[in-house]
């Protein structure tokens, strides 16, 4: 059955990122994400990550002065090698399975060309690092003219690097938002995919709230073999700790940890 990571870019969000590790833990959760760590001291965060036994599957580039990202922006090269250079200095520290190389609000074949020549950039550290490169597009409701737009554009951008270390990030809750039919985008995009993270549709909250029936779903990614931890990157109604009922209540056999 599936397993679940916590993404701690919106769990645990109040409290020091060592802190919410060892909250992800005793939840029950197998695996921990994050967005932007690299003001929380890394040493404090090692330590949690040790004492937890919680991998970190992921951390994003930097947004960047257009709040975004950076490495789609012509004229902007310098500065989004930077952002790459700090996110996997910082992943490898931390032993970050990916790197999410944020793309920026940009349009063209220009855009293009800067994206494809940055995306080389991150795979050959992602390769000397054994890490792996993601990209992912963002639903224009919540993020208008990101330069990824829907998952075929993004496969499109892999098949053209043919690299190995250049995965889909799959969210099924920006899928949702923007081509619907998630099980079937799902299925025509598992051979391309690197992690899957869930929110309900459309409003981002708990995965038992919304219109997309995530027990489908849970079961489609279980059955097509997948055994990654999925990324729960969903916004909580209110505190964390009161919003995980789904993890229960969700027709899933999914084994709690004790929290040692």
């Amino acid at each position: 059955m599936p397993t679940f990571s916590a993404n701690l870019g919106f769990l645990w969000t109040e409290i020091p990122l060592a802190d919410a590790i060892v909250c992800a833990k005793r939840a029950g959760f197998d695996a921990v994400e994050c967005h932007f760590p690299y003001d929380e001291p890394i040493d404090d965060v090692k330590a949690a990550l040790k004492e937890t036994s919680l991998p970190m599957l992921g951390i994003n580039t930097i947004k960047g002065q257009g709040g975004a990202g950076l490495s789609a922006l012509p004229g902007h090269e310098s500065t989004a090698r930077e952002a790459i250079d700090q996110a996997f200095a910082y992943g490898i520290e931390i032993g970050a399975f990916n790197v999410h190389v944020m793309a920026g609000k940009a349009e063209g074949e220009e855009a293009e060309r800067t994206y494809l020549h940055n995306l080389n950039y991150a795979a050959n550290l992602a390769n000397n690092a054994q890490m792996t490169v993601l990209i992912e597009p963002l639903n224009a409701f919540d993020m208008p003219n990101y330069f990824l737009r829907n998952t075929s554009h993004a496969i499109d951008l892999i098949e053209k690097l043919s690299n190995e270390n250049i995965k889909l990030m799959f969210d099924c809750y920006h899928v949702g938002r923007t081509e619907g039919n998630v099980i079937g985008r799902f299925n025509a995009c598992l051979s391309y995919i690197g992690h899957i993270q869930f929110a309900s549709v459309p409003d981002r909250r708990e995965p038992d709230q919304g219109t997309l029936d995530y027990a489908e779903v849970f079961r489609v990614i279980d059955e097509s073999g997948w055994s990654t931890p999925l990324g729960a990157e969903y916004k909580p109604a209110s505190r964390t700790d009161q919003s995980l009922d789904w993890m229960q209540t969700l027709p899933i056999q999914k084994k709690i940890h004790s929290g040692d």
